[in-house]
């Protein structure tokens, strides 16, 4: 649209020039050697405009020609750049996909054609790690550490190689090289972050979580959720040490990240080491009601020590209002009521947990509850069994590790905040033992093996006549007896004084006195995936550790 304008507007100025020289008569006289030329002066113009097309036509033929050799030079150089562009596309997919021969032709051809343009060095590092080449590929990251554009680039190539090899002092060098050039590189940030929370310098961490939410590569959530979670560890390192110190850092955590469960038991634990219970209790209950956990309760219980069982089982009552009645806040109930020895309460805050399939701690419990209420009878000994085969109760857990206690960071990625708490998976689970109520096996004791009886006894045993059997009498425990030790064989050494019609009446009365003995009762063996329990009323854990 706006073309057609213009040269409608061209036209009209033309037009108006042409009438503008017929409106106005001339002429124009030109001497040159000797001869004269005269014409009028719209002929004039039309000349002048035609030679000096002419004349610039003229002078485009001329910088053409002269202008060849460079435009077929630049023409081959655009070539050789598209073939070696078109290299590097082919490399970055034959990396990509694993080939690492095709990916070292591409990156020899790259080279060949580009030189040591960045993106070729970037393939020739790439394709010698495919290739399992490492010198080759710290020679690559080495050369680009020579530009200015390629040494951030550069210095992330020489991090991984020395992470792979593993050299962890020269990967904390790099990566702090490439902080202080790329402030913004979040591989560069993440691996000092790393570094400063594996050698526990617990501040120099903190700083850099700071930087990095000053540069938005973490959201504010993240960024005050990492910083509790350093303060926490802080504060549990000085605990011992600087008491005052860990209960700053303890309460600042607890500001940040009130459900952070290591940090609010730690700062009520100290303040009720100082005696202010109040905001222990505050800061307990807090977190108590968004994440209950049995050390919360631990502290809870025993903010006030020298209280007396039944004032911890009142404070055990006022979890379980908060929790709404979670397993843990039963949990914290039917302990502090087996302390008080309140067996009836206890029992009935275990009920609805029995409901279903118990955990190890509600079965160990009950186990407790039968020997402080009973005494070591069959019905202990059969929660004890059924505690090796109940399912795992909730524990922290980091990729894939277990543990007891809670960690500000992964034993295995160094990744901050990687511990939650929750249910192992139960790689392996025992069949369910069924409960009844005549349980007469004993585990904590052996069969005993009758000592072997002489050859001399046998024989002048043997020819006696079997005393008739007794009734069996049948008792709350029997110990299991070797039905071997109680009708010998008679012994190869002297078989000419055993008799052979004599023998049958002792063999049968064995025979019936065997057939009348009650069987005990035997538990299956413990699989292999949990451990065994110790002794009753010795080492075994209590629920809260």
């Amino acid at each position: 649209m706006w073309r057609a304008l213009v040269f409608i507007g061209l036209l009209c100025l033309a037009a108006f020039g042409a009438v503008w020289l017929a409106d106005r008569p001339g002429t124009v006289l030109v001497t040159f050697g000797g001869y004269e030329a005269q014409t009028s002066v719209a002929v004039a113009a039309v000349g002048l405009a035609g030679l000096a097309l002419l004349l610039a036509m003229l002078w485009s033929i001329v910088v053409t020609i002269m202008g060849l050799p460079s435009r077929l030079s630049f023409a081959s150089k655009a070539r050789r750049r598209a073939r070696g562009y078109q290299a590097v596309s082919r490399g970055m997919v034959a990396v990509g996909a694993g080939d690492p021969i095709a990916a070292r032709r591409y990156a020899g051809e790259a080279e060949r054609l580009l030189g040591h343009e960045p993106l070729t060095l970037l393939l020739k590092a790439q394709a010698a790690q495919v290739s399992g080449n490492r010198a080759a590929a710290e020679a690559a990251f080495t050369q680009m550490m020579e530009e200015d554009e390629t040494r951030v680039l550069g210095l992330r190539g020489l991090f991984v190689e020395a992470r792979r090899r593993g050299d962890n002092l020269a990967a904390r060098e790099y990566a702090a090289e490439a902080v202080r050039l790329a402030p913004a590189a979040a591989w560069a940030s993440d691996a000092v972050l790393e570094a400063r929370s594996a050698e526990r310098d617990w501040r120099g961490a903190l700083e850099a979580i700071d930087r990095r939410a000053s540069l938005g590569l973490l959201d504010k959530k993240t960024a005050k959720r990492q910083r509790a979670v350093l303060l926490t560890a802080d504060a549990l390192e000085r605990a011992e040490t600087d008491p005052d110190g860990a209960l700053r850092s303890s309460q600042d955590a607890v500001k940040l990240a009130p459900d952070l469960v290591p940090a609010a038991a730690l700062a009520g634990r100290l303040l009720s080491h100082r005696g202010d219970l109040r905001r222990a209790a505050k800061i307990v209950e807090a977190a108590w009601r968004s994440n209950p956990h049995p050390e919360l309760a631990e502290v809870y219980l025993n903010l006030r020590p020298g209280d007396s069982a039944l004032d911890r089982l009142a404070r055990a009552e006022t979890l379980q209002r908060l929790s709404n009645h979670a397993p843990e806040g039963q949990l914290a109930v039917a302990r502090a009521a087996y302390e008080a020895r309140e067996f009836d309460r206890a029992r009935r805050a275990l009920q609805p947990l029995l409901e279903e399939r118990p955990t190890m701690r509600v079965c160990l419990l009950m186990a407790d509850l039968e020997e402080a209420e009973h005494g070591r009878t069959g019905r202990s000994r059969e929660w004890l069994a059924r505690a090796t085969r109940a399912p795992r109760d909730p524990a922290w857990i980091a990729d894939g590790v277990v543990s007891d206690r809670w960690a500000p960071i992964s034993p295995v990625t160094g990744r901050i905040d990687a511990f939650v708490w929750q249910a192992p998976p139960d790689v392996l689970v025992a069949p369910e033992v069924a409960m009844s109520d005549d349980v007469t096996g004993d585990l904590d004791e052996e069969p005993q093996i009758l000592p072997p009886i002489a050859p001399d006894e046998v024989a002048v045993s043997a020819p006696a006549e079997a005393a008739p059997p007794e009734a069996p009498v049948v008792a709350d425990e029997p110990v299991p007896v070797d039905a071997t030790a109680t009708a010998p064989a008679p012994a190869e050494s002297a078989p000419e004084t055993v008799q052979g019609p004599e023998k049958e009446p002792a063999r049968e009365g064995a025979a019936e006195a065997t057939a009348h003995r009650p069987e005990p009762v035997v538990f299956p063996v413990t699989p292999p995936d949990v451990p065994k329990l110790k002794e009753a009323g010795g080492g075994r854990r209590g629920l809260f550790g």
